[in-house]
């Protein structure tokens, strides 16, 4: 399994000021040091305790993101060295970045998800509740997050009509989140099979996993 071709490959693809995030949940270090080799710093793990494994073990100038869901009780294991958290999806586990952030004397970056998939099984924010968490008192006194954008996951399905419809609504709302948060740069959207029609879409963030792994064993 050619890991450097793939990569090189996937990158000769995607315009140099996208982000390709190395999705490397569940492959050993050799995978990670093989890809570390051609280039690739930014990887992103969707278990926390996986992702500590690997920060402690493998070269620090990697960045990690954390692309799972995220429950608040393990926030205290990563707010040390996590580069970017990406499925924010309630205003307690931000209060809880926050205050880790804090205790580590960092400002932790962070994307806000949003629903988008006509699947009920995803998680993120609807428009009422981003507006709310925007808008509250508690989102406007917090110093140690950084809203750098926001994420979504379309529907898992072969209907390119519909992935694109919920792409540009993902879009919309980063364009208006943008002008509330000027620092807000990253749309985090796409994955292996859809990652073209995203970038398409405005994506400046692809999660990519098994197109450069090859396929997972769980």
């Amino acid at each position: 399994m050619p890991i450097k071709e793939n990569l090189q490959r996937i990158k000769s693809q995607i315009p140099n000021n996208i982000t390709l995030v190395a999705v490397s949940k569940t492959k050993p270090h050799e995978d990670i040091m093989e890809a570390y080799e051609a280039g690739q710093r930014i990887f992103g793990e969707n278990k926390v305790q996986e992702m500590v494994g690997k920060w402690e073990a493998l070269p620090k100038d990697i960045e990690w993101h954390m692309i799972g869901h995220l429950q608040r009780n393990k926030v205290k294991y990563m707010a040390d060295f996590v580069s970017l958290i990406h499925g924010v999806d309630s205003l307690r586990l931000l209060k809880e970045i926050d205050k880790r952030a804090k205790a580590s004397d960092r400002v932790i970056n962070c994307l806000l998800q949003i629903h988008i998939a006509e699947e009920e099984t995803k998680f993120g924010l609807d428009q009422d509740e981003l507006s709310q968490l925007l808008n509250s008192d508690d989102f406007k006194s917090m110093k140690n997050i950084r809203i750098k954008g926001l994420m979504g996951m379309a529907t898992f399905t072969d209907n390119e009509a519909q992935i694109k419809r919920e792409f540009q609504s993902l879009r919309k709302t980063f364009n208006e989140v943008k002008q509330f948060l000027p620092e807000c740069d990253t749309l985090s959207m796409g994955m292996s099979g859809d990652y073209m029609l995203a970038i398409q879409e405005g994506s400046t963030m692809v999660r990519i996993g098994s197109s450069i792994f090859g396929s997972r064993n769980y």
